[in-house]
């Protein structure tokens, strides 16, 4: 199975074909498919004659999300491509076989005066008063 790359191609469908390869099942199992995929992503940029710091930066914008960006202002397809993103940074800092790892916390708040006080909170009194 031949991997084509041209100024067209997905990287990340390449990635994936060549990830999922068995004849080059030894050498990627260990490698994460964002590898492959930047590989490809600097071909694809070779091909279209970008330079090495153009192309550097091209992945890091699609690789990274920018916290001041207005994702309301995205279309549905840079949207899409955004929650990828954050899917794919989120699987990989996930804690995952971790035997400390509690998924679902659940914590009742003290409801007393004095941690309403300490904190801020409004007591009950300023509620019923006002009205």
């Amino acid at each position: 199975m031949a991997v084509e790359t041209s100024k067209f191609s997905d990287c990340n469908r390449a990635a994936e074909q060549l990830k999922n390869n068995p004849r080059h099942k030894n050498y990627m199992e260990q490698a994460s498919l964002s590898q492959p995929e930047k590989l490809f992503s600097f071909l694809r940029d070779y091909l279209w004659e970008q330079s090495l710091v153009e192309t550097m930066e091209q992945i890091q914008w699609e690789t990274t999300i920018d916290p001041e960006e207005d994702l309301n202002k995205l279309d549905e397809k840079e949207l899409a491509k955004r929650k990828s993103i954050v899917d794919k940074l989120f699987e990989r800092n996930q804690k995952k076989d971790d035997p400390n790892f509690i998924y679902d916390i659940e914590v009742e708040f003290p409801q007393d005066e004095q941690h309403r006080v300490i904190w801020g909170w409004p007591s009950e009194s300023r509620f019923t008063a006002s009205r």
